[in-house]
């Protein structure tokens, strides 16, 4: 398994992106990692982090970055040696069968969709990431931001691909499909999806029906359907909550000498709960609808994030996701 990593992509790199590299590639023997952008800095950081000699991660130019707030198809037509275009391309030329970047989204998506392509049968690639869910297993989400709008046909195509990533890569038996609405009953909603409703009935998938937002965090579903305007709302509004809460919750808790000791005693159960819910924990995000694997890690990922971003990455490559995907919707043809 080769995997091309976008050194020079996010807030933390190219130091932590480097550095959860050489972790992953310490537990995953079996993957050749191919660090991408400005050699001599990668060498040095390889250097810092004692994996000089690690026979499975190599080194492949690229002197140009791709900043977060380019304008995506602009970025990626004229930079065509930025770190992150670089890996796209790697993976199209057969260098590589999956890229990693936690650099600008949109250029990411531009880049899979203008340097890797689109598979075959597929009118949209969908942006895949996990919500996590008070039961621990979380919900796979499609799309949360990669398609401001989306018809029927692509919403059926985001729950066959979503539902095969989560049989696939995270091993559920017939993951439970839901499509995001105003309320449960079939006849609910606009017209997209009352008309993706019967679509979805009819996919070779474990369709559960409508599914209201307030009871996404109970697991109610292991795919969740939408389009990417709103999902990312949706998105969005759990992000702020939890960081309101959070921050709620800590200023109780230092209110006077009773709260924080009442913090003391709390303090490892709230601990467990903000690891549960750390994006961290999961890595990556599929770009589902290329023709290869392209992951897209959070902006601000750390090394810890970038190893579980290539653990994802190496379940998708060993569980032939993309090979999947086209094979199912090659059913319905």
């Amino acid at each position: 398994m080769r995997i091309a990593i976008d050194a020079f992509g996010g807030d933390n790199a190219p130091e932590g992106i480097v550095a959860g590299a050489v972790e992953a590639a310490k537990e995953y023997a079996d993957a050749q990692l191919i660090l991408v952008g400005d050699e001599a800095r990668i060498r040095a950081l390889l250097e810092a982090n004692g994996a000089a000699g690690l026979a499975n991660v190599a080194v492949r130019h690229a002197p140009d970055v791709i900043a977060a707030d380019e304008e995506p198809v602009r970025a990626v037509r004229r930079k065509k040696d930025a770190s992150m275009v670089v890996a796209a391309a790697l993976v199209k030329d057969g260098e590589a069968d999956a890229v990693i970047s936690a650099g600008n989204t949109g250029a990411l998506m531009t880049a899979g969709l203008l340097v890797v392509g689109r598979m075959k049968g597929i009118e949209r690639p969908a942006l895949a990431p996990m919500i996590p869910t008070m039961d621990g297993v979380g919900v796979l989400a499609l799309d949360l931001g990669a398609n401001m709008d989306a018809t029927a046909e692509q919403l059926a195509q985001y729950a066959v691909m979503g539902s095969v990533y989560r049989s696939k890569v995270h091993g559920i038996r017939e993951p439970r499909v839901g499509l995001l609405n105003v309320g449960t009953e079939p006849g609910k909603g606009n017209e997209v999806t009352k008309a993706a409703y019967p679509l979805l009935e009819a996919a070779p998938i474990r369709f559960v029906g409508n599914v209201e937002a307030r009871d996404v965090l109970n697991g109610v579903c292991d795919v969740l359907v939408c389009d990417g305007f709103v999902g990312n709302v949706m998105l969005k509004s759990l992000e702020g909550t939890a960081a309101a809460l959070f921050g709620a919750l800590k200023q109780e808790f230092t209110r006077n000498t009773i709260s924080k000791l009442a913090a003391a005693i709390l303090k490892p159960g709230l601990k467990k709960f903000r690891d549960k819910m750390d994006y961290k924990e999961v890595g990556a995000a599929p770009m589902l609808g290329l023709s290869g694997v392209v992951m897209k890690s959070h902006g601000s990922s750390d090394a810890r994030a970038i190893k579980n971003a290539v653990k994802q990455t190496v379940s998708a490559l060993r569980s032939d996701v993309v090979g999947t995907i086209h094979a199912e919707l090659g059913k319905g043809e």
